[in-house]
C-alpha cells in the first residue's frame, strides 16, 4: 500500500527541471537582500530542525503503544489529536490557499485564462472531490475484501465440524489468528484507517515538497530566519496528526517505517533540491507559478477534506467524547488554540 506514494514521488522528479525555467524581465526573482553566506547556515539549521521535529511528531503517537501515558485513548491525547487535526486544516485554509491564489493570479501570468477564472478554488474543489472518490472506492474495496476473507474462513470453520454461528469466530483480515466476536467491523475499521493514513500522507507530501524547494532555493536571510521555528512547529503537529492515523491503522513495522521516513524526509529533501537549483530557480517564472499554484490548490482540497471528514468528525463522534462534556470542552478549547497559533504563524510562514 506504500508503493503508490513512492511511485508518485519518483514520477514527479522529472517535473523538477520545470521549476528552473526563467521568467520574463518583469518577473525576475525579487529577493533584494540575497546573501548566500548568511542564508546557508540558516538553511542548514532549518533542514535539521524540520527533520527532527517532523520525525518526533510522527513517531510520538506510534510510541503510545509502549508508553501508557501517551495512550491514544487518554483524554489528554484526544485534545492533542484535535489540535494536530486543526493544524492540518489551518495549513490548507490559512497557509496554502492564499499562496495558491497568489500564484495563479500573479501579474506574471496572462490574464487569459489565469486572471479570468478562480483556478485555485477550482483545484481545491477537485482535490476534495477526488479525495472523496478515492476514499469511497478504496474503503469499499478493502471492506469487500475483508468480508470475503471472513466468509471463506467461516465456511472453513463450518466444514471442520463447527458452525461459524455456534462459535461466532471470524478471521480478521491483515491480523494473525482468530478474533472472537463481531470482528468484521473491526477489520473494516482497520482498512478504513489505512486508507485515511495514505491519503493524508499524500496531501501532506504534495505541499511539503513545494515548501522545501522554495525554502531551499531562497537566499534571503530575512525570509528564511522566521520560517525555521514556524515550519518546525508546523511539521511537528502535522506529524502528530499523521502519526495518530498510522498508529490506528496498525501497519506492519516495515510499512510504518516507510511512511515515517517518507513524511520526515519530504521537506528536507525538497530543501536539498532547492539548495541545488538556487542559482537558476526563479519563483516568479510563469511555469513555476502555474505548477506551484496547481499542486498547492489540489493539496488544499485533500488536506481540508481529510482534516474535517476523517480526523475532526471522527474525533468528535467518538463515543468516549460524546459521553463526556468536560472532554468535549477540552477538545473545543484545543481547536481554538490551534486556530489561533496557526493564524499567528501565518505572519511568518
Amino acid at each position: 500500500m506504500i508503493r503508490p506514494l513512492a511511485l508518485l514521488f519518483f514520477f514527479s522528479l522529472p517535473l523538477l527541471p520545470i521549476f528552473t525555467v526563467a521568467g520574463d524581465g518583469d518577473c525576475s526573482p525579487d529577493e533584494e537582500d540575497r546573501n548566500k553566506s548568511k542564508a546557508r547556515p540558516l538553511k542548514i539549521a532549518a533542514f535539521f530542525s524540520i527533520l527532527v521535529c517532523g520525525a518526533i511528531g510522527v513517531c510520538l503517537p506510534i510510541l503510545s503503544k509502549s508508553i501508557p501515558a501517551l495512550s491514544l485513548e487518554n483524554d489528554i491525547f484526544f485534545a492533542i489529536k484535535a489540535f494536530a487535526a486543526v493544524v492540518i486544516l489551518a495549513t490548507g485554509f490559512i497557509h496554502i490557499l492564499p499562496d495558491a491564489f497568489e500564484n495563479l493570479t500573479s501579474l506574471c501570468l496572462n490574464d487569459n485564462p489565469w486572471g479570468n477564472f478562480p483556478f485555485a478554488g477550482f483545484g481545491a474543489m477537485l482535490g476534495a472531490l477526488g479525495t472523496l472518490m478515492v476514499d469511497t472506492l478504496a474503503t469499499s474495496y478493502f471492506t469487500r475484501s475483508a468480508r470475503a476473507v471472513g466468509d471463506e474462513n467461516n465456511k472453513g470453520d463450518a466444514a471442520m465440524g463447527g458452525s461459524a454461528g455456534d462459535h461466532h469466530v471470524v478471521h480478521v483480515h491483515a491480523t494473525r489468528g482468530h478474533a472472537h466476536g463481531p470482528t468484521v467491523y473491526v477489520s473494516d475499521k482497520l482498512e478504513r484507517n489505512r486508507v485515511i493514513s495514505l491519503e493524508l500522507e499524500l496531501g501532506i507530501v504534495v505541499h511539503s515538497v513545494i515548501i522545501g524547494i522554495s525554502l531551499g532555493a531562497s537566499d534571503s536571510p530575512s525570509t528564511i530566519s522566521p520560517l525555521v521555528a514556524a515550519l518546525s512547529f508546523h511539521q511537528f503537529f502535522e506529524g502528530m496528526g499523521l502519526g495518530g492515523c498510522i498508529a490506528q491503522a496498525k501497519f506492519k513495522i516495515k510499512s510504518m517505517a516507510m511512511m515515517i521516513l517518507f513524511f520526515s524526509l519530504t521537506t528536507p529533501v525538497g530543501m536539498a533540491i532547492g539548495f541545488g537549483i538556487s542559482s537558476v530557480y526563479n519563483k516568479n517564472s510563469p511555469i513555476t507559478l502555474i505548477i506551484k499554484g496547481c499542486l498547492n490548490s489540489v493539496a488544499i482540497g485533500i488536506l481540508i477534506y481529510m482534516a474535517l471528514v476523517d480526523l475532526l468528525v471522527e474525533e468528535f463522534m467518538n463515543p468516549k467524547v460524546q459521553s463526556k462534556g468536560k472532554l468535549q470542552f477540552e477538545i473545543n478549547v484545543s481547536l481554538l488554540i490551534g486556530v489561533y497559533l496557526m493564524s499567528l504563524l501565518a505572519k511568518w510562514a
